[in-house]
């Protein structure tokens, strides 16, 4: 016994989530079978894993899941290609950043749902809308921050330095610029993809007909709750992966070498 204690003391990291995992499965096993509720409505952690494995057989869990995975990949690399430069360029011309930052400001709180319904009159039915709504909820998080926050000082600061040591435009944007707005961004990266995958789901329940959120619209509809379960527990692995390799990424700066 007292092995096994300094065992689970060792591994507690691991430990300690599977116990969790382990009675938070109990409950729903029991509450399923003894509150009296229809199958139909609330089912058990076993029916859910065999109409997972239905969905894994007949391949539609993995083409919804690729779907998904794709629209995110896709907004969320526009959104970095834009926002990155942008928010450069704010911190450096500041009569640009007057001009843009009120504007920037004003957009960035407004919920990426709210466009759904221009964004289906803009780009119809398919994966241009949804891409659109990742595109709008990855952007504004990544660049919204060069106004009022000090950054856009900051970045003005890095230029002076650059000018001391006669740096051209490159070398100023390589060894001055990215190096030391990196740490910020990778971090604004890693809280930017969460809101992506967030938003997708949303996006496939309206515009597409592909996707883990366009399976639980459908599945709602075929009074399918096992399928829906089924996705959102998908829903949930997919993000713990995405967000694990954003931390990872995070960490290879030397800057940001800390545990979390």
């Amino acid at each position: 016994m007292p092995k096994l204690m300094i065992w689970c003391y060792d591994n507690r990291r691991t430990v300690l989530p599977f116990i969790t995992l382990a009675v938070m499965l109990l409950i729903w096993e029991l509450t399923a079978r003894y509150s009296g509720w229809s199958p139909h409505v609330f089912p058990s952690p076993s029916k859910v894993v065999y109409s997972m494995g239905e969905l894994i057989a007949n391949g539609a869990l993995l083409r919804h899941s690729i779907a998904s995975l794709f629209r995110v990949t896709v907004g969320f690399y526009l959104a970095v290609i834009f926002a990155i430069p942008l928010g450069i360029f704010l911190g450096r011309m500041e009569i640009f950043n007057l001009m843009l930052n009120p504007l920037i400001q004003f957009l960035r709180p407004i919920s990426p749902l709210a466009w759904i319904p221009l964004a289906v009159l803009w780009f119809g039915i398919g994966d241009k809308p949804a891409v659109f709504l990742i595109f709008l909820s990855c952007f504004f998080p990544s660049c919204g921050g060069h106004g009022d926050s000090g950054s856009c000082h900051l970045i003005r600061f890095f230029f002076q330095v650059a000018a001391n040591f006669k740096f051209n435009h490159w070398e100023t944007i390589t060894k001055i610029i990215l190096p030391a707005i990196m740490p910020n961004v990778l971090t604004a990266l890693r809280l930017t993809m969460g809101i992506g995958w967030l938003v997708v789901v949303a996006a496939e329940m309206l515009a597409v007909r592909s996707g883990l959120g366009y399976l639980i619209l459908d599945s709602r509809n075929a009074l399918r709750m096992d399928y829906v379960m089924v996705g959102m527990m998908m829903i949930g692995l997919l993000g713990i992966v995405l967000d694990e390799l954003m931390r990872r990424l995070v960490h290879l700066h030397p800057s940001l070498q800390r545990p979390y």
